[in-house]
């Protein structure tokens, strides 16, 4: 190991953080600056990674969990050869830049996920480890491992107070993911200043608690590091903590310690007099010491070497196994999951099914021909119907299950299903209680964000849950999820539409989907229009015609479209009866298509259970049955006849003139 190498590669992470954050007169130097020797060591001695192919299957994956400290990465991404110039550093912070303010997964070369918000990037690294562990089972063999790499994390002191990074924590250990690794920058500074004020446990020993190897040393022990990342490695059957002593901003002179370089500029005085302190020459704007550009020069020949002894390997591989080498073709390729030709329930017209069921039923279908398809529940499964016996469940000692058990841990969820698709080569879904889709709400946000696949399965998804009363029944929630942008919302109104919904969601390849999904019983309706799935593509389409041009049309999702078929039968109005599972893509259609369904001039009338906010530009307030309150306590025909949910009140107001 080249110490003094390694040491101007700091010195230059320095150099760049304070730059680029000085020019930008934004950012955070803190994190970059008192962890500019672990980067070093990570990206020059730990990582098995080629920066001239960034998506090699199997690299060993890095998260800045941290991810305010995105100089750090930027400036190990460029020193060590990815596609992020000098330019790029120069432009840190601007509008289009490959270095916004927080690393964003797709826009940055080298960066893995989307980080910023505190815990997310720790838990997106569980899923990735899951992810290497259960491709590790499938397609190695005996004779050649071709999956076979480490998850790396970077917290600090804010990623370690977030609940979110306890819940994904307690399951790692659980699962004994012996090939994560997280780094636990422990500096004892938080923007408001010492962790002291608000946070005094004992870190290591909580993770020693969820079954982790937990480990101390100092940041700026460069043997030590890499001693410590050897070790961690001797433990196969637990994740590792890595506990390290460092200075917040260290080689500020007079900030060093302080919370005031966590999140602002140094200052010009401050980063004159840092490359005083550090041996920068002072009149040198973004310096890189040639010790540090001569050291990864070096490296770049011992990574391209590890790189093509593993293709050699591959090669032998897929020799001597061309079926799974087809596999692992398809499993990698990513994009839309084809799913014609995969034989699904039938459901016919008159079946009572609640569409809970029928997902449920659709899952264990499409699982059984599309290997890849991974998730679980948050300890819901059979109520979210999401019980596969033919997947088995993932476990420390079976990592061939694709049932994943996550607990109680409906944030963690999100987030490692996430990983599990930023991993490369699975497809993921998770599933809770619709109510609780607010614990997982900023997951979903951020799979949008990145524009990654995530399924999320919603259950019980009304004021029909009945007894569990307000604080099970969702109101509020499937508006909530609509407004996020590039997510697309599901409401199936039957257990064939329900297939449908399935098959949108996987053939989606660049943004989340929610399905929600009824607790109770509902009819599987006739439906007039001929090419319903096609259009249901198209977000809405007919259920029920009438002749000529409708006088009213009643628009519905879920359980509503065939209480608003029962209704339209009770009133002497034409009635055309729509059923639009996804508003967001109906509106997205062109206006002749539209204007087919919701003809200009008729009067819309909507029923859906659940806030009427979204509704407004559809129909008046007195036109739309919906809930403007919590709900109530009951049997669920009691309490939905209490909120208007009948036939005879819908027909009442789509005959008001």
């Amino acid at each position: 190991m080249n110490k003094k190498a390694i040491a101007a590669v700091a010195n230059s992470i320095r150099a760049l953080s304070m730059d680029m954050i000085q020019k930008a007169k934004s950012g955070h130097p803190g994190l970059p600056m008192g962890c500019a020797e672990l980067g070093a060591v990570i990206f020059g001695e730990v990582l098995k990674h080629n920066p001239k192919d960034s998506k090699w299957i199997d690299r060993d994956r890095f998260v800045l969990s941290a991810g305010h400290g995105s100089a750090l990465l930027y400036s190990l991404l460029h020193l060590s050869g990815y596609g992020v110039s000098l330019d790029d550093i120069k432009n840190f912070r601007q509008l289009g830049s490959k270095t916004p303010g927080h690393p964003e997964y797709g826009m940055t070369d080298g960066v893995e996920t989307t980080t910023g918000p505190l815990g997310a990037g720790f838990t997106n690294a569980v899923g990735m480890a899951i992810a290497e562990a259960m491709l590790a089972e499938k397609f190695n063999t005996k004779q050649h491992k071709i999956i076979d790499h480490y998850t790396y994390v970077l917290s600090g002191d804010g990623c370690m107070m977030e609940g979110l990074t306890s819940e994904a924590a307690s399951l790692a250990g659980n699962l004994g993911l012996g090939k994560l690794i997280v780094f636990y920058d422990d500096n004892g500074i938080t923007i408001e200043g010492s962790t002291k004020l608000a946070f005094t446990e004992d870190v290591k020993a909580r993770f020693a608690a969820y079954n982790w190897q937990v480990l101390s040393g100092d940041a700026y022990d460069i043997e030590g590091i890499a001693k410590l990342v050897a070790q961690a490695k001797k433990d196969t059957k637990r994740p590792t903590l890595i506990s390290l002593k460092s200075v917040i901003g260290k080689g500020a002179p007079n900030l060093a310690g302080s919370h005031k370089v966590h999140g602002a500029p140094l200052g010009e005085e401050e980063v004159l007099a840092a490359r005083k302190a550090l041996g920068i020459p002072e009149k040198k704007d973004f310096y890189i010491f040639p010790e540090a550009k001569d050291y990864f020069k070096e490296k770049a020949k011992d990574w391209k070497k590890d790189y093509d002894n593993w293709k050699k390997t591959f090669a032998a591989w897929q020799k001597a196994n061309p079926a799974l080498a087809k596999e692992l073709d398809a499993f990698m390729a990513g994009g839309a999951v084809k799913t014609a030709g995969i034989k699904l329930p039938v459901f016919n017209v008159g079946d009572k099914v609640a569409t809970r069921s029928a997902s449920g039923k659709t899952l264990v279908s499409l699982c059984g021909a599309i290997h890849n398809l991974v998730g679980g529940s948050a300890d819901l499964a059979p109520s979210n119907n999401t019980v596969v016996p033919e997947n088995g469940d993932f476990s420390k000692e079976n990592r061939k299950g694709r049932t994943l058990h996550f607990g109680i841990r409906e944030h963690a969820m999100g987030g490692i299903a996430n990983g599990l698709i930023l991993h490369g080569g699975l497809r993921s879904y998770c599933a809770t209680f619709m109510s609780f889709a607010d614990y997982l709400r900023p997951t979903v946000r951020l799979a949008a964000i990145m524009k990654i696949p995530t399924i999320f399965i919603l259950t019980h998804d009304s004021i029909y849950v009945g007894e569990d009363g307000p604080t099970h029944q969702p109101v509020e929630q499937l508006e909530s999820l609509r407004v996020i942008p590039n997510t697309q919302v599901l409401r199936p109104g039957d257990a064939q539409e329900t297939e449908v919904a399935w098959q949108m969601a996987l053939e989606t390849p660049d943004k989340p989907t929610c399905m929600a999904f009824t607790r109770q019983n509902i009819v599987v309706y006739p439906k007039d229009d001929k090419n319903w799935k096609k259009n249901m593509h198209k977000g809405a389409y007919i259920v029920k015609d009438c002749k000529g041009t409708p006088d009213v049309v009643v628009v519905a999702t879920g359980s509503e479209v065939s209480l608003a078929v029962e209704a339209a039968a009770k009133t002497k109005k034409k009635v055309r009866v729509v059923s639009m599972p996804c508003r967001e893509l109906f509106e997205a259609q062109s206006a002749a298509f539209k204007n087919k369904l919701l003809p200009k001039g008729v009067r819309v009338v909507v029923a859906e259970c659940g806030v009427p906010t979204g509704w407004r530009g559809y129909a008046q307030d007195k036109d739309i049955l919906g809930v403007k309150t919590f709900g109530e306590s009951g049997k669920y025909a009691d309490v939905a006849a209490a909120f208007g949910y009948t036939a005879d009140n819908l027909a009442k107001i789509i005959s008001r003139k």
